[in-house]
């Protein structure tokens, strides 16, 4: 079967949950399509193509996501906005390289209240264009730079091979925007909001990442410089996480964006862009989810305790219920939010008192990542105590511990961000398992036949014919130029592909 035909079929099965999970090992693509089956977390539009659902349990997971980026947004002095959905066609054809680049995915509306545009629009597939245009309507003089703008929205890129969260036609996303009075200022806004970025996903996703440059093939169109953070997923493979890229003044010129500058003269503005989106749904799931189904670290958790009462009689469920309402009541206090957090992350607790049976409450939420189970019953009423299941087996936990009730409320934060780190640890000794150096061409075909992947630190000599000629022999791309401190260090060697003189290495994987 066709890889594009197989990916349809398994899209097509992602629906109501109930079924089971391919092994990872059997068959990786759709472990992670039964993994967002079961944990209800989306499903494929299907009437839309190439779009999906985002059920209540993602959007939610997508929510906390939000908020905490949101928070980090505005502590550097970022201010929200919102501009419009459909931009006119010639505002994507002022910066020719942009336009080149978009080209394939955009989607033009021509016809609207029964008539024929006179001039068509595009829908936002990102917002350069339309933001430089009220740029130039905003900025006189330095003294209204730097202007500093986010924007939560939705965006619309016609994609041909979709996969839940990592590439739809339809996404949600943020997307900021700035404008500057130097290359410099400019400059530093691409590498602070870049390590927001890194610092996010590593501290409340639990995923390590590398951050880098991108090689000019694979830049943003119309920017001068791409920076990124890329994950490493369980199968080998690299997902670019976040971008933020410098645009030079290459904006600037295209909506004639300029300023008095301070001195007196006229300057075109130095502009950056940065975004991540709901692909970061599918990160948290490809980094933590196991065999079993989802796992979310605790500070991404819509739900971070389950209470599972057990009981055989009337007289007994209210007794259970009882006390399991008053757990509930004393967790809710219990902020797991950081000091001086601009939110507060109060624990959340679920009491599933459904008509099923306990073994298949356990089942659904042990699919659907909770990070923390409790069973209730009136042996444990008696003796004080709960008994408490992890949702992976770590140093913050291990199998079914029985706990003093008061106990397991007084440590819940500590256990929880326990989890947390541990999820991270595991992350990071799966990414220096999986990261090597690779020295010659045949090494790398071994490393890379097949479905196989890995990080690669190989030497490139710096030409784009010969990154066009891997990615096309092996499907294998250069993710980043690491950044100090995130790769190995600079040293003379030789090009893995073609021989020739190479100053350093540079990180190579297949990516989704």
């Amino acid at each position: 079967m066709k890889q594009g035909a197989r990916a349809e079929q398994q899209e097509d099965q992602v629906g109501k949950a109930g079924g089971k999970i391919t092994p990872r090992e059997t068959d990786y693509p759709q472990w992670y399509q039964d993994v967002i089956r079961e944990a209800e977390l989306a499903e494929p539009a299907k009437v839309v193509k190439g779009c999906m659902v985002v059920k209540p349990h993602g959007y939610a997971i997508w929510e906390k996501l939000q908020r905490e980026l949101d928070a980090r947004f505005k502590a550097t002095g970022h201010q929200n906005a919102y501009f419009p959905l459909l931009v006119p066609q010639s505002f994507i054809t002022k910066e020719a390289e942009h336009v080149e680049g978009f080209s394939p995915e955009l989607a033009v509306v021509t016809h609207a209240g029964g008539e024929k545009l006179e001039e068509p629009y595009i829908i936002r597939p990102t917002s350069e264009t339309i933001i430089g245009y009220f740029f130039s309507r905003w900025i006189e003089s330095y003294r209204d730079l730097p202007l500093l703008v986010n924007q939560w929205a939705n965006v619309m890129r016609w994609e041909k091979r979709t996969r839940m969260f990592l590439r739809t036609t339809e996404f949600l996303w943020q997307e900021g925007h700035t404008a500057h009075a130097s290359h410099e200022e400019a400059q530093a806004e691409v590498m602070r909001m870049l390590a927001v970025y890194g610092d996010f996903a590593e501290q409340l996703m639990a995923m390590p990442v590398i951050r880098g440059v991108k090689t000019d093939s694979e830049r943003f169109a119309g920017a001068v410089q791409t920076t990124c953070i890329e994950a490493l997923m369980q199968d080998g493979k690299a997902l670019q996480a976040g971008t933020s890229h410098d645009l030079g003044q290459n904006f600037g010129k295209a909506f004639n964006v300029m300023f008095q500058t301070e001195a007196g003269g006229r300057d075109y503005v130095w502009q950056t862009s940065w975004g991540v989106s709901t692909r970061l749904v599918g990160g948290v799931i490809m980094t933590h989810s196991d065999d079993s189904g989802l796992v979310l670290p605790p500070r991404l958790a819509p739900i971070h305790v389950v209470i599972v009462p057990i009981y055989k009689n009337d007289e007994e469920r209210s007794q259970v219920l009882a006390a399991a309402e008053s757990i509930r009541a004393q967790l809710a206090d219990v902020d797991l939010a950081p000091a001086r957090s601009r939110y507060r992350d109060f624990v959340e607790v679920v009491i599933d008192d459904r008509d099923l049976r306990p073994g298949n409450k356990f089942y659904m939420w042990e699919r659907k990542g909770v990070p923390v189970r409790v069973e209730l019953g009136p042996k444990d009423l008696a003796k004080g105590q709960v008994c408490v299941k992890m949702r992976v087996d770590t140093a913050a936990g291990r199998g079914k511990e029985f706990i003093p009730q008061n106990e397991f409320v007084a440590t819940i934060k500590e256990r929880l961000d326990r989890f947390q780190d541990e999820l991270l640890r595991l992350a990071q000794e799966r990414l220096r398992e999986r990261s090597r150096n690779i020295d010659t061409w045949d090494e790398f075909l071994a490393a890379f036949a097949g479905e196989k992947s890995t990080f690669a630190w190989c030497h490139w000599d710096g030409t784009r014919e010969t990154e066009a000629k891997i990615k096309e022999q092996t499907r294998v791309t250069i993710r980043c130029i690491p950044l100090p401190g995130h790769g190995p260090e600079p040293e003379a060697g030789r090009c893995v592909f073609s021989g020739a003189p190479s100053a350093r290495r540079v990180l190579m994987a297949k990516a989704y």
